[in-house]
């Protein structure tokens, strides 16, 4: 196991919980400035007949308000530019935008938004998969993973399992609520200050709307309160409404989203239904798998192709499998633009090959982990996914083995076996699930970072690059990075708010991937001043003087040596022992040596052939497992979760507290989408779990009453950053080893029933299981 890094606090950790930390809405209200706010449709399909707005007149403070017929470019979009901003003759969800308002007062706003009267002619609306399936209504042609002989396996296996499985969507509910405050400069250009995850893509649909260019558009993030995806592209079109605002009124424009309103307008993880079949011979090994993914996309493509080519990359999970079959569809309904959330449609494919393997071991009357050890990715040839590239690295069976050890695995399944056969009023169950996790975006052309590194004379430096700090310490990581490049303390490195203007076309922090995009940019750019120091030292330790004397003696240089704020010569006794950091810089800075640098990093060897299903789309796996237990009331559904243990591949862990944190953060969430996170529609397409006494997120009753988190060490792991892995993503969907738990448990009284356990398994649907008993 890996022998921990010491701990360095997260940045800004006091702020945070001391409430001093500035998010969007607390930056200071300017004298002039107005506040924006949308009226939206209560229909989720249907035609607009008339937008009567003429009792506006009677509210003083409002100042102006717009349809669509105002907008230059009424178009957005993260793929496929095909989102209207304000709905103009048709409406196709309830939340969406028709009318912006804008006002100097924000009770009167409220009570404009009443004001507004729209007329819309309903028309029938398509809610669920099902009912698109029947249309045939999708955002592109189904794609296609294969591999193998899937039809000649199929007949070759003695046993065959199919069915299909429904996984829910889930709400992000981040901290902060979507927001965007656009300020007028220069007449015309714009500074955006908006809680997104993806700036760049801020700043070029603003410019795109106005019909102005990009460089006429800066956005700035300082940080954000929680995104999980769900700031990557759905912050664009409130970022829009106030630079829409600001640009016509030139006054300052403020939107901050309620709660409810935020749920309400904005897009979900995708929900899934998926087809599939599976043939494996009487020990458990299997023979062929065939899958039928279909997601949700929503009235709209957003990023829906994008998650189901990774729901597709992920479908076999940790599995190696020589005959399989991955289609994806997506497809069009009348909800909110379904779009990223983390772990971007994994779990979703990872949780119906899950499903599979827990129909195999119950037919087959076997351990559930031993049909997946039986199938674990191993050593050539057993070591190739279903889209060709090669899951090299593999370090599950150590994991795994750990683990087993670590959480009594056997033993406490004997323990559970005779638990249950003596209690009349409860359930257990335990599960250990494994998982291998692809790291880079699946769009290649999104893996690229730059960072620009400013290093001050009295030895502090400034840092700005393309990632957005949301709460995953993306900063604290890079300013670790960058610090030690100088050997200098953490505290030296200051990063500073995300801007276009400093750093342009960045790519969204998503992914997992931001810190190894960005921070090897940085990285490299700290390195370049480095070196340029390195020729300063040599003529100060030297006594040497003169341009001539810093460019000609690499050998001197190689001996040039940065340690605890200090740089010395390591070889040559004549020189002085040693001269501080920030002595060299002003040195530097005499002689005109450059102490700035900007650089770029771009991830080698990723591509994929989105036609023909085979590539190389991940720059390495980040792995783990989990095994966890839980309880259930027979009377009531209750679920206590009782315990679960991680171990989790993260590389060279560079701060251990970090990668924890990320660990439980995300395997909680996950753990909610499984057990607790229902989003309930009526069959008019209104949510109706939209308020936080309606949905449910996991709280502090939820959390594992045994918890425990392990680093794996994984020497031979070279290509993130400092040799670390992407954390922020992959234990998700450890979530449904909790879920995998609750289907045993349920199995001890209906084996059937467990069989049909649907995702998320709330307490209502652990009571339907119990009474088909």
């Amino acid at each position: 196991m890996k022998s921990e890094t010491p701990k360095i606090m997260k940045e800004n950790s006091y702020a945070h919980v001391s409430g001093e930390s500035v998010f969007t809405d607390d930056r200071p209200l300017l004298p002039n400035e107005v506040f924006v706010d949308f009226v939206a449709s209560s229909v989720a399909y249907g035609n607009i007949k008339g937008v009567d707005t003429s009792k506006l007149q009677q509210f003083p403070s409002v100042i102006a308000f717009y349809t669509a017929k105002d907008l230059q470019q009424n178009l957005f979009g993260g793929v496929i530019c095909d989102q209207p901003l304000l709905a103009d003759k048709q409406v196709t969800f309830i939340g969406q935008p028709v009318v912006i308002i804008a006002a100097k007062d924000r009770n009167v706003l409220r009570e404009a938004k009443q004001a507004v009267k729209l007329e819309i002619e309903e028309l029938p609306a398509v809610i669920s998969i099902e009912e698109a399936m029947k249309s045939n209504s999708l955002y592109a042609s189904p794609a296609t993973i294969e591999r193998g002989d899937v039809v000649a396996a199929f007949e070759k296996a003695e046993h065959v399992s199919s069915g299909v499985f429904t996984c829910n969507g889930q709400e992000h509910y981040y901290f902060e609520a979507q927001a965007a405050i656009a300020y007028p400069v220069d007449g015309e250009c714009l500074e955006i200050h908006a809680s997104t995850q993806n700036p760049s893509e801020v700043q070029h649909d603003v410019a795109s709307m106005l019909g102005i260019a990009q460089s006429q558009v800066v956005c700035v993030v300082k940080r954000i309160g929680g995104g999980f995806g769900g700031k990557e592209t759905q912050n664009a079109p409130f970022a829009q409404m106030a630079a829409l605002v600001a640009y016509k009124t030139k006054r300052p424009a403020r939107i901050v989203l309620s709660r409810d309103n935020d749920i309400l307008c904005t897009g979900k993880r995708h929900p899934f239904t998926n087809h599939y079949k599976i043939g494996f011979t009487s020990e458990g090994q299997i023979l062929a798998y065939e899958v039928d993914l279909n997601a949700n996309g929503g009235a709209y493509a957003d990023l829906s192709t994008a998650v189901l080519a990774r729901a597709m990359l992920h479908s076999e999970n940790t599995y190696s499998i020589e005959n399989v079959r991955i289609t994806g569809r997506v497809f069009r309904t009348n909800l909110a633009p379904n779009t990223a959330f983390r772990a971007f449609g994994a779990p979703q494919g990872v949780a119906t090959i899950e499903q599979a393997i827990e129909e195999i071991a119950c037919f087959l009357k076997k351990d559930p982990l031993e049909i997946r050890l039986r199938n674990l990715y191993g050593t050539p040839p057993r070591h190739i996914t279903p889209y060709g590239q090669t899951f090299s690295n593999n370090v599950l069976p150590g994991i795994i083995n750990h683990l087993l050890e670590r959480a009594n695995y056997q033993e406490r399944r004997v323990e559970i076996a005779n638990f249950n056969k003596s209690s009349s009023t409860h359930l257990r169950g335990l599960s250990l699930m494994p998982i291998k996790f692809g790291i880079s975006f699946t769009n290649a052309t999104l893996n690229q970072g730059s960072a620009l590194v400013n290093v001050h004379q009295d030895g502090s430096i400034q840092v700005s690059t393309g990632a957005v700090e949301m709460g995953q310490g993306v900063n604290t990581r890079i300013a670790e990075a960058v610090a030690d490049v100088f050997s200098i303390p953490v505290a030296c490195v200051k990063l500073m708010s995300t801007s276009t203007e400093k750093i342009h076309n960045t790519s969204p922090t998503a992914a997992s991937a931001s810190a190894d995009l960005n921070g090897n940019a940085a990285i490299l750019a700290a390195k370049r001043i480095r070196e340029r120091l390195a020729h300063c030292a040599v003529a100060m330790l030297s006594g040497a003087t003169g341009e001539s004397d810093l460019l000609h003696q690499e050998r001197a240089i190689q001996n040039i040596t940065f340690a605890e704020g200090f740089v010395f010569d390591c070889s040559s006794s004549h020189f002085q022992n040693k001269i501080s950091f920030s002595d060299l810089l002003h040195y530097a800075w005499k002689s005109r040596v450059g102490l700035g640098e900007q650089a770029y990093y771009k991830t080698p060897g990723l591509w994929f052939d989105r036609e023909k299903g085979i590539g190389n789309p991940f720059q390495y796996y980040t792995q783990g497992a989990a095994v966890s237990e839980v309880q259930i009331d027979r009377f009531t559904g209750q679920i206590d979760f009782l315990s679960t243990d991680i171990v989790m591949d993260v590389g060279e862990s560079q701060n251990a507290q970090l990668d924890k944190g990320q660990i439980a953060g995300a395997f909680i969430q996950g753990l909610g989408w499984c057990t607790l996170e229902e989003l309930v529609y009526s069959h008019k397409g209104r949510l109706l779990s939209c308020t936080t006494g309606t949905y449910k997120i996991p709280g502090i009753r939820e959390f594992p009453q045994h918890f425990t988190i392990e680093l794996f060490g994984n020497p031979h792991q070279s290509s993130g950053l400092k040799n670390s892995k992407g954390i922020g993503e992959p234990p998700f969907v450890l979530g449904l080893s909790v879920w995998i738990a609750i289907k045993n448990a349920l199995a001890n009284v209906s084996p059937e029933g467990a069989r049909t356990l649907k995702l998320p398994a709330t307490g209502e649907e652990i009571m339907r299981v119990l009474n088909l008993n």
